[in-house]
């Protein structure tokens, strides 16, 4: 199906029931119990999921691929926003513009920047791009001051032309749509105690996640992408062969440029605002842990660190003293303030402590990322199953295949 074959048609399908069904998973616990607090269900944080795991897909084709890391590519997500909102101020709200034009500039940009940055390897292509998108950050927030509106933001306004719409006499700005349909558009169905929440935005933007997965899964079984493996494993033994790796490196950078540029119209379509803080180099950085957290080189594990970490942003950051006081308020006085003085520094605005401190148990003990993680645990279920054997025992001594691209 589509070019695929029967096991990665498995697998795309299996992302597809994940991404639909998203409003289900993310909600486990009732509105009333005291474990709502970790529920995610909520559009803001699902749209944030999709988006950002996008950004993460198209930057493990530059680094998972090529072993190239960028410091930089939030400059990309930061021109995809800019221009997206451009486009909504002097064309339309509809959101199909903007991304097409967000996709169309970050590619450009792209190319020249990584024109520049792929004249070198290793950690100076990384300090390389860092320096790029530093520049690229600071002309946003003074010298481009009349295109980027400098640390306000550039955001719509009631004077804004849009062409392709009548005359604004509401008084009040309009939603960004698809063709009509809001993106702030939500449906609600309680039951159980649960409140699931079905939002256009997030739809749209699952959708767009899984066409953008779905390329980056032919990427990765195409000749293209064993050229781009061939890069990571050996340059120099590839351009002995009299090949030139330049081209190939090149087009990955300018297609991880693009996702970028995408997730950042998508951005920009879901809260028509764009800002430099979202070209700045924690940003870049950020984007480096969600695939090395996932795993760097597999398709779902860049998606995986992308959830985790929004997860923690938007879920951990907003546990503060009263909510633990909450949890604790069964237990005596002072054993409950000595608990809540304990978490205190690990929630809220300590919610980075948490991370980093997850971070480092993962790549210490996992280097593979969560789907190292994921292949143990299902190993070690397999041989369960089979009778308890040794599971690194081959009777045969055949060799073992090769790992599939999800792995």
């Amino acid at each position: 199906m589509l070019g695929l074959n029967k096991k990665d048609t498995k697998f795309l399908l299996l992302v597809i029931a994940l991404t639909m069904l998203t409003p289900f998973l993310t909600q486990p616990f009732a509105e009333n119990s005291g474990l709502a607090q970790f529920n995610a269900g909520y559009p803001d944080l699902m749209q944030r999921f999709a988006i950002y795991g996008i950004f993460a897909i198209g930057f493990n084709i530059l680094f998972g691929l090529t072993g190239y890391l960028s410091f930089g590519h939030a400059a990309f997500l930061g021109v995809g926003s800019y221009s997206a909102v451009w486009m909504m101020k002097l064309l339309t709200v509809n959101v199909i513009p903007g991304i097409i034009l967000a996709i169309v500039v970050s590619g450009l940009f792209a190319l020249v920047i990584g024109y520049v940055s792929l004249r070198r390897s290793g950690i100076y292509f990384s300090i390389l791009t860092l320096a790029l998108a530093q520049m690229s950050f600071n002309l946003a927030y003074s010298v481009l001051t009349p295109i980027t509106n400098g640390e306000t933001g550039l955001q719509l306004a009631l004077d804004d032309p849009r062409i392709l719409m009548a005359k604004n006499t509401s008084g009040s700005l309009p939603n960004t749509n698809l063709f009509g349909l809001s993106m702030n558009s939500s449906a609600k169905w309680e039951v159980l105690g649960h409140v699931f929440t079905f939002n256009v935005g997030y739809y749209f933007c699952g959708v767009i996640a899984v066409i953008a997965f779905y390329i980056s899964l032919r990427i990765f079984r195409s000749p293209f992408g064993l050229m781009l493996r061939a890069v990571k494993t050996n340059q120099t033994r590839m351009s002995y062969t009299g090949l030139n790796a330049r081209p190939y490196t090149l087009a990955a950078f300018v297609i991880s440029g693009m996702y970028a540029g995408l997730a950042g119209g998508l951005l920009a379509s879901m809260d028509p605002l764009a800002g430099a803080e979202r070209m700045q180099w924690t940003a870049s950085g950020e984007v480096v842990i969600m695939t090395i957290l996932g795993g760097a080189g597999t398709l779902m594990g860049p998606v995986l660190g992308a959830g985790f970490i929004k997860y923690f942003e938007n879920i951990f950051s907003k546990i503060n003293d009263t909510v633990l006081h909450g949890w604790f308020n069964f237990l005596p006085d002072g054993l409950e303030n000595l608990l809540v003085t304990l978490i205190h520094p690990f929630v809220g605005k300590g919610w980075h402590l948490t991370l980093g401190a997850l971070f480092m148990l993962v790549v210490i003990f996992l280097p593979g990322g969560l789907m190292e993680g994921g292949q143990r645990i299902t190993k070690w279920i397999k041989n369960k199953r089979s009778g308890g054997g040794d599971p690194n025992s081959n009777k045969t001594h055949a060799p073992k295949p090769t790992p599939h691209v999800a792995e």
